[in-house]
């Protein structure tokens, strides 16, 4: 999934302003900072933007041509990795600092506020943080984060809350001195007594997975490669499972069992994924008894179980896979409940015995239903929980085993995101639940299903005395589409703010692979919110907030409505004097950034600025290159441009391919050079081509992070200089200052 964001800071260099008292020396002072900010303003509007050469290259397709000037940009990995950069690669290097020294420049006389903000976002986050405790297997496992420390201490303790801590793995020790570093997956060994975990060191997304001693502390020799970084551990406490990806696609492919104490050479393939647009991946059952391994693709699934008591045994299919079916398997007594969308779109539940899953005898638990998407389930002991999403708004189901009796936990927001959270243990009628909305921090909740009471184990802490709920508003509206269909916005904005047309507002969208966008806190936004903007989550097709439905009207050939969608809510919020034309802007990351330069080139006069993350913007040419990672397996939700059909469709939306000659709004791009997601080739060559067609004087800046994927920075803090950019970017656009 092209999903995610890059990290970017522009160095401070300004301290705070000297206080003056005596008002003639105030009115000096004024007429000072006047001439030097009229002269910043000269000297901005003088710097010159960078000019990448051309180099023509033509691309033929079912005999259409394209031409792609800047196709010399793109490095391949050894390019880009090699000591003795060659010609080309030096030259994109030049041409992405270029880029990076321009937006400097031009973004230089809001150095001073992006610290302001930097500081004053920070400052909100609670410096000592640490997770709600989680129990299994007798300890109590949490995270947590000492001041000052961009990564986190994973620790536990033993029994209860009042035992010792023991620190399992020191992020800040590890991390220390690294350029990027993240953890990706940790995993305890039945027993207790091992830790498995897996490092990224580059921002590729490929974990290297090590073996640690819970004992005595001891980093065992194991050094697994080219990991997804997921493991998971069979009964014996001596062997873990995970999985590779192929070097050059990056694409999960195979899985593999290892032995502690053993080369990665001597790991044994169990099994490898030979369809190039599947994926799979491995894991336990909340009941510990099974492994599964699951393969999957855009809209096919298929899934295989072994005991784990016999991790050397041979795998078993629970259903064969068949397109356009997609099933995941949870195990409970006797039987695997199965969620799949056979003769359900939006998915219905069913059980099979364990020693023959066919769909002969499946027994349906919870039938299919028009309005209600079924997302998930978590089984305990006693109660089956579900998690629902009606009229685009999350719900939790509980349903006792014993009496078929149900109840849903109440929600009172006009717009909110709910969700389970770690229920490792199957014994308890405790189910922890996550809660937020667009005026609540998120909540972390332990429910008892039979009582139905519950205690607030912790609210998500905001580090301002000024801050208080009930001076925001939140709302939900609907607005209807061109097509007559009616897309849910979630909005909030600070009480006081007059909603008149005059005010700006931050439309937010992504709408790609049914990722719905749930209205959720953030105290990051506060900064927008305290000085005066709107912010607004448009909820568009190619999401899954309204069902499945509203997921497969928004991809293939239906992608269009997605972007109409989007602009279509944009209107819709001047019309109702949220804002006005001058004053809108939007932003959307990876496939979200696809919809900004869809939407910019579309009705590009209707934003006043626009902020790309990771911009997924040349479609055809990447889509037509299976090298690229994520390609193959994406062919379900964009289409294989090998087809005519799909090719013209998409050449007809490709930001791209799409660019004229005609004025655009004020934008901001970001990017990461070693992003194996949404190559940096791509923002790239986009503001290329932009600079070189676009007919008006509005600001055209990139950064790309020389150091970062697509995740953007690993810090903790880290990637909040990038909002402070982005935050800078659009006060500028709106003249404030402070």
């Amino acid at each position: 999934m092209r999903a995610g964001n890059s990290s970017f800071f522009i160095p401070l260099k300004y301290s705070k302003t000297t206080h003056f008292t005596n008002m003639k020396t105030k009115t000096i002072f004024a007429f000072s900072a006047l001439a030097i900010a009229s002269c910043t303003t000269q000297k901005k509007d003088m710097v010159k933007a960078p000019s990448a050469e051309k180099v023509e290259h033509k691309i033929t397709t079912h005999g259409d041509t394209r031409l792609d000037n800047y196709f010399w940009m793109r490095l391949s990995d050894e390019q880009k990795n090699a000591e003795n950069p060659d010609e080309q690669t030096q030259n994109t290097l030049n041409y992405l600092n270029e880029e990076n020294d321009y937006l400097k420049q031009k973004m230089a006389h809001t150095e001073g506020f992006q610290s302001e903000l930097y500081t004053e976002i920070t400052s909100r986050i609670k410096q000592d943080d640490e997770s709600v405790p989680v129990f299994k297997n007798g300890f109590i496992y949490y995270n947590r984060f000492a001041e000052g420390q961009d990564y986190a201490f994973y620790c536990r303790k033993k029994g209860s809350e009042e035992s010792d801590e023991e620190i399992m793995l020191n992020g800040p020790e590890l991390g220390k001195g690294q350029s990027y570093f993240a953890v990706g997956g940790t995993s305890v060994s039945p027993n207790n007594e091992m830790l498995a975990y897996s490092v990224d060191l580059v921002s590729r997304r490929e974990y290297t997975i090590h073996v640690k001693s819970l004992i005595n502390g001891e980093v065992f020799s194991d050094q697994i490669e080219n990991t997804t970084g997921g493991v998971t551990w069979a009964n014996d406490n001596k062997t873990l499972f995970y999985t590779k990806q192929d070097p050059v696609t990056l694409r999960s492919n195979q899985i593999f069992r290892h032995t502690i104490g053993t080369n990665q050479s001597a790991d044994k393939l169990v099994y490898e994924e030979k369809d190039d647009t599947f994926g799979c991946s491995v894991y336990k059952t909340k009941s510990s008894k099974y492994l599964m391994i699951q393969s999957y693709q855009t809209l096919s699934s298929e899934v295989r179980f072994l005991d784990a008591d016999n991790p050397a045994g041979e795998w078993t299919i629970i259903l064969p896979r068949e397109e356009n079916h997609e099933y995941s398997a949870n195990h409970y007594g006797d039987h695997f409940y199965i969620t799949t969308n056979d003769n359900a779109k939006n998915f219905r539940l069913v059980k099979a015995p364990i020693n023959n899953t066919s769909k002969e005898n499946w027994e349906e638990v919870i039938g299919h239903r028009d309005n209600v998407l079924l997302e998930g389930i978590d089984i305990f002991k006693n109660n089956l929980v579900i998690s629902e999403r009606e009229n685009g708004l999350t719900g939790i189901r509980i349903i006792k085993w014993a009496d078929k009796s149900e109840h849903y936990i109440e929600f009172n927001d006009p717009a909110y995101m709910s969700y389970t959270s770690s229920n490792l243990e199957f014994d308890t009628d405790i189910l922890r639940y996550g809660y937020t909305s667009m005026t609540t921090p998120n909540s972390v909740y332990d429910y008892n299903m039979s009582t139905k009471e519950q205690e607030l184990k912790k609210q998500s802490e905001v580090i301002d005395d000024t801050f208080k709920p009930e001076n925001y508003s939140s709302e939900r509206i609907y607005v209807t589409a061109r097509d007559g269909v009616k897309v849910p916005v979630s909005i909030v904005y600070k009480k006081g703010t007059k909603l008149d047309g005059s005010a700006p507002l931050l439309l937010y969208g992504y709408g790609s692979y049914g990722a719905s966008m749930d209205p959720y806190f953030s105290s990051v936004r506060l900064s927008l919110l305290n000085r005066g903007f709107v912010y607004a989550i448009a909820h568009i097709r190619g999401g899954q907030e309204l069902g499945r439905q509203w997921y497969e009207d928004g991809k293939l050939l239906k992608k269009m409505n997605t972007f109409n969608d989007f602009i279509d809510c944009g209107k819709a919020l001047i019309d109702k004097k949220y804002t006005s034309q001058g004053h809108l802007y939007a932003q959307g990351g990876s496939a979200g950034g696809l919809l900004m330069g869809a939407i910019i080139n579309i009705e590009p006069e209707l934003w006043n600025g626009v902020i790309a993350g990771v911009p997924f913007v040349d479609v055809v040419s990447t889509m037509l290159d299976e090298s690229i990672p994520l390609t193959t397996g994406e062919f379900d939700e964009w289409g294989n441009p090998k087809n005519e059909e799909y090719y013209n469709y998409i050449k007809a939306y490709s930001p791209y391919d799409n660019i004229e000659k005609k004025d655009y709004p004020n934008l901001l791009i970001t990017t990461g050079y070693w992003d194996s997601q949404v190559q940096y080739w791509e923002p790239a060559k986009w503001i290329a081509k932009l600079r070189d067609m676009k007919t008006d004087d509005n600001l055209l800046m990139m950064h790309c992070n020389m150091e970062v994927g697509h995740g953007g920075a690993s810090g903790r803090f880290e990637r909040y200089k990038e909002v402070a950019l982005e935050y800078a970017f659009l006060f500028d656009l709106e003249n404030i200052s402070k």
